[in-house]
This record gives structure tokens, C-alpha cells and sequence, in this order.
């Protein structure tokens, strides 16, 4: 460090006073100068005359004589203020010695290590005082964390040191729980140890005022501040105590609670293992005890934690111990043990083998058995005389499809006929009347598949017989034999038909020789029979178109394998004959082996065709004739469209002649016109719609006024009175339905009136149905129900109305995909879809619809259907 002289004040004076006296006098050589160069320059002499004259002629030298004064007071000034601030500096000077020598005393102190001396700062500029402060502090606080780091660590060696001392938990707590109250210094505590299975947490160990407690105090996770530390696993630092706290009273201090209460869970790898509780009679508890306890917690936890493993461990060996000590035991047992079962194992063995020998026996018995029962070609069936079936052999299912086990569930009579029943019942009574005496009967049993077949039963009553204990029966297919008994008749009886045959057979092989004729063969040919055996075609003398027929037909099923026919006509013994002629091929394993010949003399026959012929012609022409007849009372199109030109008339019959007609009348101001469908088709229903012709034109002729439905009323009466239906004795029941329409254009008005047979109106695109009565012209009415009139519709007619009625031909045709009727509700149809075709052109769209509904179909019935437009 530098040192500093000190100026003192008397120096300082006397400084002053030498250097204002040297300004003195270097102010007065300004002056004296200036007199100089004054008197010099005048030349004259320096004295003080001159001097006195040159001042009053130079006034610039009254100026320079103050330069003296001057000088000196700036000189003072100056001197002045350098002392003062040397005074200043050689104070602060002193007062920084001083601040370095109070600080170097303090960082001695520091440095021995006493951090508790006054040390009081030199002032704002003491850097180094406040740096020793700060530094002070620090190292005080160092120490303090140092001490109590070491105080922690001073614990917790001497609570390890306790814990390893002691195996057994009970003491080990209760010296950690007394060496834990003396070292934090508070007045009681206890261990609560951890019961994971219980959830349960039990005091181990409690100590309070220097004396041991026995409590036996037990807590519930949650339960209490015990329970809840347990719970949240986390410490519980209480200063203000409950009232009802007194987990440990107090035996010197009466009834004096503690002040501040401290629970430490005892935690290691998450789980816990108890809780530490102290109490203590300070205000607070501090917080290095409180981290302390909680760094040891963890240490206690974990050897507690090592005891419990420890104890199971020891607990587990002992056990393992005692159980290998038994094990010997109970070995030494076993291994007598073994040795007697060695030896029943092997008597067993022994046995066993005998046993699976008589076993197997007994299985290769029972399979032979079963292979024998699945395979045989009989049934075996046992009934007990309730005729219930309680035994039925494999077989069954072989020889009728069924498995046994729906046998048992009843098809053993389920599929029987009723005659086969019939003879089973009538079987199985006289069995159970005559034990041991066999009966058998034959009947059909319907398979599964549904195949017939025949069974021939033979029963037997066992029922006394310990082994069956039941009636057997015993069941064969005799299919195959009675379709051989029916072959052997039916053979025995084709020859005897063929030889009483009218028919020429003959069988020939493919060579053109014969292997047999009937006799009828000598009657048309004039040859033996007998001696056409073995012989060929070209060998004997045979009318020529028999024998290249026969050629013929011969290389033709050599070739094509199917049957051949034809009709020829040849001279025979019997005269010119027509023989038609089949010729069919036999075979014998696929290959042709011979062709059987039938030739029927079909002379007669072709005579009588020839009859029919002619007299179906003559039929037909008769027919033809009436239908000239028919045609030409029926009304003519042209005529009708005179007065109803816009109106068309759908007409098909199904035979030549028709049951169905048209009918068209006028009488004064009156259009008559109808839809007539008479009972039956063809030629009857033609006879039947002459009647209602002629009945009609005289009912409408007789008087004009009638309503539609009074000229019904009277057809009606007509029809019945011709065909003789109103006697009593009738019984024919022919007659006729009619759709009828009365006219009166003038009025514009529409009388109609229906047996069976509705009007459909079209106005304004909606469609009335007007229906008919349901009663028909003609036919024999209900004894016991009057008959009421024909209902007769008024409708005034509208421009643009259009009408139609028809007969049931249309709507009766069957048709389409399914097969089902044409209906009235495809006429709806077609009438309303097509409201804008003209009339003629509504007629082709329903002959194309019926034509294409009917398809391949016959036509049922007549068609008749009648449109009109007004």
C-alpha cells in the first residue's frame, strides 16, 4: 500500500506566503518593465519625476501598476483552493486507511472462522466491507447447512447403526422410536406398522416422557391422522391440534397436549410400511426435523421392509424345512407304498390282461355279430307283447333306409299299408296265443326314398326265452322274387296273348331270320308258323311289300336303334289287307339282338276312318252353313256405323259358330244394341243364340216403350217359354247373359239393363261400372225365391261419353306367365290407358292385348266386346 505524506497547516502557510511573495514580485516586473521601455523610449532619466511624468502622459501604465495586485490576489486564490482539497484528500486518505485496516481485521476474523463478530460497513464506498459482509453470510449460512447436513447424517448414522443392531422388528422400533424422541427432542412418539392385508395399520412401539408405553391402538387406512397419513402417503405437520387428540397422555404433564404434532409415512418402492408419529410440547416442530425424519423414514421403511422379507424368508425356510423333514417321511412311506403297489400292479397287469383278452373276445364277437346283422339280408326285429319295438338290427337301414333308431320312433308301422297292418296285427295276436310256432306273412313296406318293396316276416314268440325275452321277427326283401315270380307270369302270359294274339308277331334278328311267329302268321301268309322258325327272309316266299318292309325296317334300326312303324297294304290269304306294322328293337346288354314284328290288321278300322272322314266332312259343311246362317243375321258393321259411327265391335269366336253374337235393332227414334253370350260354345250355343235372336226382334218390335230392363224381363219369359223351362217337369237350364243398351239419340238418353254382364261408362276420363243383375235369361228360377225384374239404368248421354259392354269370353281367357284369367280390371286398364285412340283403333290395341295374353293358349270361349262413342 502506498503511503501518503500529511500536509500540515502551518506548512501550508508558509508555502502561501512564499509563493505570494514570489507573485509579489513577479507582479512588479510588469511595472517596473513598462518604466523601463517608457523613460528609454522618451530618453530621459529614470527617476521618480519621470516616472510620475510619464504616467501622466502614458495612462497605460496606471493599468500596468495593477498588475502587481493582481497577480498576487490570483496567486492567493489559487494556493487557496489547492490546500483545501489536499486537506480534502489527505482526509479521505485517512479514512480509507482506516477502512483497510478495519476490514483486513475482519477478514482475519472471517478467515478464523468467526462469522458472528460486529463488523459495522466503512460507508457506501466500502466495497471491500460489503464484499466481506456478503461473503461473511455466505459462509455463515454454509456452515449452518453444513451443520445440518451433518446433523441429518449424524442421525441417520445412528439410526442405522440401531437398525442393524436388531433383527426383530418389535425392538428394533422401539430403540429407533426412543433413539429418534431424544435426537429431535420432543416429548413422545410412536410406530405404527403397516398391515397390507388387513389395510390396517397397528402400534408397535410408543414412547413418551422418557418412559416406554403399551397401547394397543389400531387404525384403518383413512381413519384418524394415522389412517389419513397412511392414505395420502405424505407427512402431516400440525401446529394446531384437534381437542380430541390423544393418541398418548401424558404422565408427567397431566393433561397438558402437545402444541405441534408431526406423521411421517414409512415409505419404500412406493408401498408403504408404517407411520411414524411424534408430539411435541414447542410451538413448532423445525423443518431440518422435519426433513431429517422424513430421509430416515425412508431408511427405516426399507429395513423394515428387509425384516418382513426377512421373517417370511425364515418363516418360508422353517416351513420348507419342516415340510422336506415330512417330505422324507411321507417318501419313505411312499416308497413302502410302492412297493406293495408294485406288487398289485403287476397282479393287476395280470388280471387286466386276462380281462382286455376275454374283452377283445367278446368285442370281435359283438363286431362279428353287428357285421353280421348290418350285412345280413334279413331284419331282425324283437317286439314285446305290447307290440313295441325294443330291438332292430343294423340292416335295417341297408335294406330299408332307416336308421334303427327311427325305427324305434314308430316307421316300423308307419309305412306299412293297411292290409299290411291288418296281417302284422292278426300275425303278432296268434304268436302271443301259440308261443314257439312260427308264422310268416308277405306285405309292401314303403322305404325311406319312397321305393315299394315286399317283405316276407317270419315271427316267432321268445318271450318265455331269457336271451330275447320278446316276439322276433325276422324280416327279408323279397323284391327281387316276386319281381321274377311277376316276370315268369307276366312272360307266361304274354305268350299266351301272343299266341291268342289277332295281331301277326314275329321276331326276326338282324340277318332276316326268324325265332318266332304266332299262329295268326299262317292265316295271313298261308305259311306254318311252326315252319318259319330259323328260317331267313330270302329263303321263303313272302308277299313282296311285306318282305321289303320288313328290309327296311331291319337296316333302319340297325342304324338309327329306335322303334319303326308303318301302314302297308298287301294281297294275304284273307284277301287285300291294311296291316299297320311296329317294328321294335330288343337289345341284349346294348347290342341289338332281334326286332319284334307286330302287324295289326288295321282294315276295318282304315274303312271306318274312311266313314268318319265323310262324315265329318258333311258335318263340317253343315256347320259352315250354319254359320252362313248366323253370319247373316248378325248386324253388319257398315249398318251400324249408319248410326253409331263412332263405335267399334270385337268379335272372335272360338269355333265356326259362334254362342256369342252381336244384336242390332232399330225402331222408331231407337237404337237397340247388344252383347249376347249364350250357354255353351259352337254348334249348341249357336242353336241356343238363334233363340235369343228371334225372341229379342219380337219383344223389341211389339212396343217401343219399353225400358231395357222391361225387354229383358220379356226375353227372359221368352227364352224359358221356348225352351219349355216354365213347366214343372223341366230340367234343362240352358239360357243367356246379355249386356243390353236402348238408345234414344234425339234425348240424348241411355236405357241399360245386364244379366250377369256390366256397362262401363267413360266420362271425363273416369270410368262408371253400371252392373248387371245377377240372374241370367232363361234357366229355371229358386223354387223358394221369387225373381225380381231387371234393374234398368237411365243415363243422359254426354258428348264425349264412351260405353262399353261385353261378353265373359274376354275376361274368362286364361293367360300370361301364371296362367291366371284376363279379368275385367285388364279391360279397366286398356280402356282408361288408351282414352285418346279412336274407337277402331281401341279395337286392334285389345285384339293385339288378347291375342298376345292368350299366346299358345286355346281360346276358352267366344269374344265379344262392344264400344261406343257419342
Amino acid at each position: 500500500m502506498t503511503s501518503f505524506g500529511i500536509l500540515s497547516a502551518t506548512d501550508s502557510k508558509s508555502v502561501t506566503r512564499r509563493k505570494v511573495t514570489i507573485a509579489i514580485v513577479m507582479g512588479l516586473l510588469f511595472p517596473i518593465i513598462a518604466w523601463v521601455i517608457d523613460i528609454s523610449l522618451k530618453g530621459i532619466a529614470f527617476n521618480f519625476a519621470n516616472l510620475v511624468a510619464i504616467h501622466k502622459t502614458n495612462g497605460v501604465l496606471w493599468i500596468i501598476d495593477i498588475f502587481p495586485l493582481i497577480i498576487t490576489y490570483l496567486t492567493w486564490v489559487q494556493l487557496k483552493r489547492h490546500y483545501s482539497k489536499v486537506a480534502i484528500l489527505e482526509r479521505e486518505l485517512n479514512q480509507r486507511d482506516e477502512d483497510i485496516n478495519k476490514n483486513a481485521l475482519f477478514a482475519k476474523r472471517i478467515g478464523e472462522g468467526d462469522y458472528v463478530s460486529a463488523f459495522e460497513i466503512g460507508g457506501e464506498d466500502d466495497i471491500l466491507g460489503k464484499s466481506l459482509v456478503l461473503m461473511r453470510n455466505n459462509l455463515l449460512a454454509n456452515q449452518r447447512k453444513e451443520g445440518d447436513q451433518n446433523w441429518i447424517a449424524r442421525g441417520k448414522d445412528e439410526i442405522s447403526y440401531i437398525l442393524r443392531l436388531h433383527n426383530n422388528i418389535e425392538e428394533l422400533s422401539y430403540d429407533v422410536l426412543v433413539k429418534l424422541i431424544k435426537y429431535i427432542n420432543t416429548v413422545q412418539g410412536a410406530l405404527y406398522l403397516y398391515n397390507e392385508e388387513r389395510q390396517t395399520l397397528s402400534n408397535l412401539a410408543t414412547y413418551a416422557y422418557n418412559r416406554k408405553k403399551y397401547l394397543q391402538q389400531e387404525f384403518k387406512v383413512g381413519q384418524g391422522l394415522i389412517g389419513e397419513c397412511a392414505y395420502e402417503l405424505d407427512y402431516i405437520y400440525r401446529t394446531e391440534i384437534p381437542d380430541d387428540y390423544a393418541t398418548i397422555t401424558s404422565g408427567i404433564l397431566g393433561d397438558k397436549k402437545p402444541k405441534s404434532l408431526l406423521l411421517i409415512p414409512l415409505i419404500t418402492d412406493e408401498k408403504l410400511e408404517g407411520v411414524l408419529e411424534f408430539a411435541s410440547v414447542e410451538d413448532e416442530i423445525p423443518e431440518l426435523t422435519i426433513r431429517f425424519l422424513r430421509e430416515v423414514g425412508e431408511i427405516i421403511a426399507r429395513t423394515i421392509f428387509n425384516l418382513r422379507i426377512n421373517q417370511k424368508t425364515e418363516k418360508l425356510l422353517q416351513e420348507a424345512q419342516q415340510m422336506t423333514q415330512e417330505l422324507r417321511e411321507n417318501e419313505e412311506e411312499l416308497r413302502q407304498n410302492a412297493e406293495e403297489m408294485r406288487a398289485t400292479h403287476e397282479e393287476l397287469e395280470k388280471s387286466n390282461a386276462k380281462l382286455e383278452a376275454k374283452i377283445k373276445e367278446v368285442e370281435n364277437a359283438q363286431k362279428r355279430l353287428h357285421s353280421l346283422l348290418e350285412n345280413a339280408s334279413e331284419i331282425i326285429s324283437i317286439y314285446n307283447s305290447e307290440k313295441q319295438l325294443t330291438y332292430i338290427s343294423p340292416s335295417v337301414t341297408k335294406i330299408l333306409g332307416y336308421t334303427p333308431s327311427e325305427m324305434m320312433g314308430g316307421k316300423d308301422f308307419d309305412r306299412l299299408t293297411r292290409k299290411g297292418e291288418s296281417d302284422f296285427n292278426e300275425m303278432f295276436e296268434q304268436l302271443l296265443e301259440n308261443p314257439r310256432i312260427s308264422i310268416t306273412i308277405q306285405y309292401t313296406f314303403m322305404k325311406k326314398d319312397g321305393e315299394k318293396i315286399f317283405l316276407e316276416v317270419t315271427g316267432r314268440n321268445l318271450l318265455d326265452d331269457p336271451a330275447i325275452g320278446g316276439i322276433i321277427i325276422n324280416s327279408r326283401d323279397i323284391t327281387e322274387r316276386k319281381r321274377a315270380e311277376k316276370e315268369e307270369r307276366m312272360k307266361s302270359k304274354m305268350q299266351s296273348l301272343s299266341e291268342n294274339s289277332i295281331d301277326i308277331i314275329m321276331r326276326i334278328n338282324t340277318s332276316g331270320q326268324f325265332f318266332y311267329a304266332n299262329p295268326m302268321v299262317e292265316q295271313y301268309l298261308g305259311i306254318d308258323y311252326k315252319d318259319l322258325i330259323n328260317q331267313t327272309l330270302t329263303s321263303l316266299e313272302i308277299n313282296p311289300t311285306l318282305s321289303n318292309f320288313i328290309k327296311d325296317a331291319i337296316k333302319n334300326i340297325k342304324v338309327n336303334k329306335e322303334k319303326m312303324e308303318g301302314d302297308i297294304s298287301f294281297d294275304s290269304k284273307l284277301g287285300s289287307v291294311i296291316m299297320h306294322i311296329v317294328a321294335i328293337p330288343e337289345f341284349n346288354e346294348n347290342e341289338l339282338e332281334t326286332i319284334l314284328f307286330v302287324g295289326h290288321d288295321i282294315t276295318e278300322a282304315k274303312r271306318i276312318e274312311m266313314e268318319i272322314q265323310d262324315k265329318n266332312r258333311k258335318i263340317t259343311e253343315s256347320i259352315n252353313y250354319a254359320q252362313r246362317i248366323q253370319t247373316s243375321i248378325l248386324p253388319n258393321n257398315r249398318i251400324i256405323r249408319q248410326y253409331l259411327p263412332k263405335s267399334f265391335i270385337y268379335y272372335h269366336p272360338r269355333d265356326v259358330v259362334s254362342g256369342d253374337f252381336p244384336w242390332f235393332f232399330l225402331k222408331d227414334d231407337y237404337i237397340y244394341i247388344a252383347a249376347v253370350d249364350c250357354t255353351g260354345h259352337g254348334v249348341p250355343g249357336a242353336l241356343l243364340s238363334f233363340i235369343g235372336y228371334f225372341t229379342l226382334n219380337n219383344v223389341v218390335d211389339h212396343d217401343s216403350s219399353y225400358t231395357a230392363g222391361e225387354i229383358l224381363d220379356r226375353l227372359h219369359f221368352g227364352v224359358r217359354k221356348t225352351l219349355k223351362q216354365d213347366r214343372p217337369d223341366a230340367d234343362a237350364r240352358d239360357g243367356m247373359d246379355i249386356a243390353f243398351c236402348k238408345i234414344n239419340p234425339k234425348k240424348k238418353e241411355l236405357h241399360y239393363s245386364g244379366a250377369h254382364r256390366p256397362l262401363f261408362l267413360v266420362r271425363k276420363g273416369e270410368l262408371l261400372e253400371y252392373k248387371g243383375n245377377r240372374k241370367a235369361i232363361g234357366g229355371i228360377p229358386h223354387p223358394k225365391k221369387a225373381e225380381e225384374n231387371f234393374e234398368n239404368y237411365v243415363i243422359e248421354i254426354q258428348s264425349g261419353d264412351r260405353i262399353y259392354f261385353f261378353s265373359d269370353g274376354i275376361v274368362d281367357q286364361v293367360g300370361g306367365e301364371d296362367k291366371r284369367k284376363y279379368g275385367p280390371q285388364r279391360v279397366r286398364d286398356i280402356i282408361l290407358n288408351n282414352q285418346k285412340l279412336s274407337m277402331p283403333d281401341l279395337s286392334e290395341v285389345f285384339s293385339k292385348d288378347f291375342e298376345q295374353f292368350k299366346g299358345e293358349l286355346k281360346q276358352v270361349d267366344d269374344i265379344l266386346l262392344i264400344g261406343i262413342e257419342f
